[in-house]
């Protein structure tokens, strides 16, 4: 790596060679980090699996660092000479929020008399800069006083106000805190034990069975509020459906178990239908069909999935299946052979060819999809089905494009469902991207510590993914949500106002600014 010498020579020729090397450096470590990006965020046919991701990830940072620290020793070396008039910035930061606290700092030159005349001088204008700033969070004391008032006439009457309900029965938390343990935990994926290292720093000693009190109260308080997501997530017309593994310990048996979370997602934003985007995870000890027929009994609609068999036993719907699912099988086919593998190469191009078609109507109505999708859409599809079953003939039946080739044919009505309704997606990837806060809350805590704590799990990242998808900070709002519920102001018929798309924005403005 370069490193700009210190003292810098004198010599102007040593010098230009210095400046050249670490001109030459960021721009090496610029195309790096170029590189690493089409590789994270690039077409999915050049991405990576998750291991190496995660390495790709890291690597990244370091470099961006890298970066970072050359060009600023390269600044610092050779300051720029000062312009008679600063030259605008052409970046376009934004604004920052209006909500935020503002600390004015006033930075006067250190001679305020004229220096010609000797005179006072004026404010005739000012340059204002915003930046971000940050305070660590802060614990504070609530001191909650509940005087006792007597009658000197009368030494009989004494009234006092009732306590007020606490969210943790004799405990020492309030909603704020509480709220932001579960946020940490199932948003921030910052598993308790963490939690309480932090907290130790500051001071305080809790144990973390301490903190899973707190986890589970909440979870109790949220439960009616989550039952009513639930039902509304699978009320909706169109649904998506995935589940993923769900480490939990078996104390009995001194390791863990797999249990499942079934996630079902709405979202119609895509082609502008009614409602809101949403999603809700049922826990589950196992990943038997039963569980998804339970979950989606009396479900009347559109219900797209992964292809596995439980949802098939869901109610009278009209089940669509996964794209992506089948264009990763050539995918990984690419991606593992030593040699090109054309065939796999061309069904990946007729492929995309399809999404290319659903990037242009994104967001369009239903009925305007549709009526492109039959235009443009079905002639591919169809072209696809016959070139298809036209390969399948003359390849190795036991080899992995034939196995490929198989599966799309196999799961043809399933994968056509989208041609004939513009509602449908045509992947189920608004469900697997709600899986991912899954994945990562799973692999920074490692295992939910019993069933409780998987349903928990279900019930906290319901409503905080919810919130999320809608726009909303969780924070400020499941804050509010416990304090309103907790002190008995929201009654159990009025808990649709606390559903993320109801919530007061003014209360939302006013809990951010107490948090």
């Amino acid at each position: 790596m370069f490193s700009v010498p210190a003292p810098l020579p004198d010599d102007p020729a040593a010098l230009q060679l210095i400046l050249r090397a670490a001109v030459a450096e960021i721009e090496r470590l610029t195309q790096m980090i170029a590189n690493l990006q089409r590789h994270r965020f690039g077409r999915k046919s050049e991405r990576l699996g998750v291991n190496e991701q995660d390495r790709l990830d890291q690597e990244l940072d370091d470099i961006s660092q890298r970066l970072a620290e050359q060009t600023a020793v390269l600044a610092a070396a050779v300051p720029p000479e000062p312009a008679a008039e600063p030259a605008p910035s052409k970046r376009n930061r934004g604004a920052l929020p209006a909500h935020l606290p503002r600390i004015e700092v006033t930075i006067e030159p250190d001679e305020t008399a004229c220096p010609c005349c000797g005179g006072s001088l004026h404010v005739i204008g000012e340059d204002r800069a915003e930046l971000l700033d940050h305070v660590p969070s802060q614990l504070r004391v609530r001191l909650i006083r509940r005087p006792r008032l007597g009658c000197r006439a009368c030494e009989s009457v004494v009234l006092q106000a009732p306590a007020p309900e606490r969210p943790i029965d004799g405990g020492l938390a309030t909603e704020a805190l509480v709220s932001h343990v579960v946020i940490s935990k199932y948003c921030d994926h910052q598993p308790l034990y963490r939690q309480t290292q932090i907290l130790a720093r500051q001071g305080i000693e809790l144990d973390r069975s301490t903190l899973c009190g707190w986890v589970g109260r909440a979870a109790w308080w949220l439960t009616p509020l989550y039952e009513l997501m639930l039902s509304t997530v699978l009320a909706a017309p169109v649904l998506f459906a995935d589940d993923t593994t769900l480490p939990v310990l078996d104390p009995g048996r001194g390791r863990t178990k797999t249990g499942r979370l079934w996630c079902y997602a709405v979202d119609p934003r895509p082609w502008k239908g009614p409602g809101h985007a949403a999603v809700a995870y049922a826990y589950s000890e196992d990943r038997k069909a039963e569980h998804p027929e339970a979950h989606l009994k009396g479900f009347r609609g559109l219900l797209q999935t992964d292809g596995y068999k439980g949802f098939n036993r869901a109610g009278e719907t009209t089940h669509a299946l996964c794209w992506a699912h089948a264009r990763r099988r050539f995918h990984d086919i690419v991606a593992t052979s030593k040699v090109p593998v054309p065939l796999a190469d061309e069904a990946l191009r007729r492929i995309g060819e399809l999404y290319a078609v659903e990037a242009s109507i994104a967001g369009s109505p239903a009925d305007q999809r549709l009526a492109l999708r039959q235009r443009h859409s079905r002639p591919i599809t169809d072209a696809i089905q016959l070139w298809m079953t036209d390969r399948l003939e003359r390849v190795p039946g036991g080899s992995n494009i034939a196995k490929a080739f198989r599966y799309v044919l196999s799961h043809w009505d399933g994968l056509t469902v989208f041609l004939n309704d513009g509602r449908c997606a045509i992947d189920t990837n608004t469900v697997e991207r709600q899986m991912r806060p899954v994945a990562l809350g799973r692999k920074n805590s490692m295992f939910a510590g019993s069933d409780a704590g998987g349903r928990h799990w279900a019930i906290l990242s319901t409503l905080i993914q919810t919130a999320k998808l809608n726009g909303i900070e969780p924070q400020a709002w499941l804050t509010d949500v416990l304090e309103r519920i907790v002190s008995g102001r929201t009654k159990s018929h009025q808990l649709d106002t606390l559903l993320p798309w109801n919530w007061d924005n003014a209360a939302q403005s006013r809990a951010i600014s107490t948090t």
